[in-house]
């Protein structure tokens, strides 16, 4: 029984498509402003579905308009530096890094501050011709503070990284596209779509190859390249210790499709 669908959330909603699980960010009025009722729910619904093991892939959305416009500017504006300490509520965004299984971000509309750090915490984006990509902390006195200088930079390199951040100025989708920060740019209309048939051809693969292949990729933005390919290697001697991998060989042999167990 999948539990997740199951339970009640006020910010987000959890949608389960077999192997696939969609998390829609709820708070419309708001353009999905990411408070932290609402990551803390993100963060416990994520938690969740990777747990389950008949997830294997997770998409998260937000509406037409807006994946997410921001953090709640309402919630900080009168904290002191020891409040936010203490709130600690940043930790929501670590939560979503260390999720085992593929995220793949469906973007339409505003991405900027908070919502642009969690897309680029994805492991791929799905955007919408509409979608606007950017870190307006800036213009408020602030400045990225979930990943936006680390992960922006490693996307974009150096310069354009820096114009962002300091004028705060809007990224488009062909600009993103360019630049490799999202997979691929569809009409409005298709874009959730689009990345649901994303996650569910990943779905379809060997689940433990999956995790241990998005592990890999993820060291490589961390490790040295001599560091990076004795990593890979050793995942790679590992999986032949899994049934999985005994079943695609002979699959791949007997020219017939493999049935994953995901051990």
């Amino acid at each position: 029984m999948n539990t997740t669908a199951e339970q009640a959330y006020e910010n987000i909603l959890v949608a389960v498509d077999g192997p696939v699980a969609t998390v829609t960010l709820n708070r419309p009025k708001a353009l999905n402003a990411l408070n932290a009722a609402l990551m803390g729910e993100l963060a416990d619904a994520l938690r969740r579905l990777d747990a389950d093991e008949a997830i294997r892939c997770i998409v998260i959305t937000g509406n037409e308009r807006a994946f997410a416009a921001g953090a709640d500017i309402k919630e900080m504006a009168e904290a002191s530096a020891v409040e936010m300490l203490q709130r600690n509520n940043l930790a929501h965004f670590d939560a979503v890094r260390k999720i085992s299984k593929p995220l793949i971000a469906a973007v339409s509309g505003f991405a900027l501050g908070g919502g642009c750090e969690l897309a680029m915490a994805c492991d791929m984006i799905v955007a919408s011709e509409t979608a606007r990509f950017g870190q307006p902390e800036i213009n408020i006195g602030v400045m990225p503070g979930a990943g936006g200088t680390q992960r922006l930079t490693r996307a974009l390199g150096k310069a354009r990284a820096m114009e962002l951040v300091l004028t705060g100025e809007y990224m488009g989708a062909e600009e993103a596209l360019a630049h490799g920060l999202v997979n691929r740019v569809v009409p409005q209309e298709l874009y959730l779509e689009e990345a649901q048939k994303l996650a569910r051809k990943i779905a379809g693969q060997a689940p433990v190859a999956v995790r241990l292949a998005k592990d890999a990729v993820l060291k490589a933005q961390d490790l040295t390249i001599e560091e990076g390919l004795d990593y890979e290697r050793r995942l790679f001697y590992l999986l032949f210790a899994t049934e999985d991998q005994k079943e695609g060989m002979a699959a791949f042999i007997e020219k017939r499709t493999p049935a994953w167990k995901g051990r």
